[in-house]
């Protein structure tokens, strides 16, 4: 595989595979992004002295953009990144969603099928189109003890959720009808560097550096399965270059933590390596009365959101046996590489922030 295109390259996990991309393949990138709110380029330090590296600002709704750049580029794969992710900016603003994990997806799906069908030999032979979704279009595993597997049934209980559920649907659709070559994967939560402050971990790693109050849904005892970035960004590779046309993979970290049991072992890495004592955001006194001695202090649980879901949990059975893949990292050697990364990289963190996200929490 030479060219791939990749959509929502600014992005979180679309960067880290860009990045993996280009430290670890002789690929050609041709990064798509639309540099909503999420998207940012500073994620992507020093792939401009790369010439396999092109950066095209293009929404995916944008019909003659995007045709032109498969005309031109003429890449092998396109790896669909791009999507509006936030639960709870789902539920306060559901139609962005709408717009472009559905129709951005229909439309990406026309294009890409016209200019594949374009092509011919060996090149049509091995183009694939790899779509990325999420494990929350399986719902609710509640307390049942299951696993989500490529056969869970959907069922959807965010705006978000239902829109990943519905661009899963059409891509299934192309393949089934028009034969045209899709893969899909869905993952668990993603954390790591470069994360944008709107998610859980960001959230809490620079509210407790600032001082203020880290917000916890219920009373945290949700349940969710965590993946660090670039091993999602390694395994999305691997099914993109060796992954069978028609399949679907699900891929997890096998790390299954409560919320609050994330947000206190957050709190514990930094008290570890930067101190309240010698943190300058809090003054002589500590801000608080009596001053605090852990960031633990400032958890408070807030109402929860709407349509909780308890708990999602991957069986990623199928992609380590058929393609060979293993997280190499555990929740504690990529929670803490996580939280090192922000503290050393607070500049990242400023520009990140332009006024549109000011870390809150909806109805809060």
């Amino acid at each position: 595989m030479k060219k791939i295109l990749v959509t929502g390259g600014a992005g979180f996990i679309g960067s880290a595979v860009i990045r993996y991309i280009l430290a670890e393949t002789k690929c050609e990138v041709i990064n798509v992004d639309k540099l909503t709110y999420a998207g940012n380029l500073q994620s992507l330090p020093n792939v401009d002295i790369d010439n396999r590296y092109t950066f095209a600002q293009a929404d995916i709704c944008d019909a003659l953009a995007i045709t032109e750049l498969l005309e031109f580029h003429q890449p092998d794969a396109v790896m669909h990144l791009a999507a509006e992710s936030h639960v709870d900016r789902s539920i306060d603003g559901p139609a962005e969603f709408i717009q472009t994990n559905i129709i951005g997806t229909y439309n990406l799906l026309e294009l890409t099928k016209k200019y594949w069908l374009s092509l011919t030999g060996s090149k049509k032979q091995g183009f694939r189109f790899h779509h990325i979704s999420t494990d929350e279009v399986y719902g609710d595993l509640g307390d049942s003890g299951l696993l989500f597997t490529e056969k869970t049934s959907y069922d959807p209980s965010s705006p978000y959720s239902a829109s990943k559920a519905s661009s899963d649907h059409l891509v299934r659709a192309w393949h089934r009808t028009y034969g045209f070559p899709c893969i899909i994967t869905n993952c668990s939560n993603n954390y790591g560097p470069y994360h944008f402050p709107e998610k859980l971990i960001p959230l809490v790693i620079l509210n407790a550096l600032e001082g203020k109050s880290l917000p916890v849904y219920g009373d945290g005892s949700q349940i969710r399965d965590w993946l660090f970035v670039e091993d999602h960004a390694r395994a999305l590779f691997t099914v993109v270059t060796e992954g069978k046309i028609g399949e679907t993979y699900n891929i997890g970290g096998h790390n299954e933590k409560q919320n609050i049991d994330v947000v206190e072992t957050i709190c514990t890495i930094l008290d570890e390596e930067a101190p309240i004592s010698a943190n300058p955001n809090f003054d002589f006194n500590n801000s608080f009365n009596p001053p605090l001695s852990s960031y633990s202090q400032l958890i408070c649980f807030v109402k929860d959101r709407p349509g909780h879901d308890l708990r999602y949990a991957i069986d990623a059975s199928k992609i380590e046996k058929e393609l060979n893949w293993l997280p190499k990292y555990t929740f504690d050697t990529g929670i803490r590489k996580t939280v090192l990364w922000y503290l050393n990289n607070k500049k990242w963190c400023q520009d990140v922030q332009d006024g549109s996200y000011q870390r809150q929490r909806l109805g809060h």
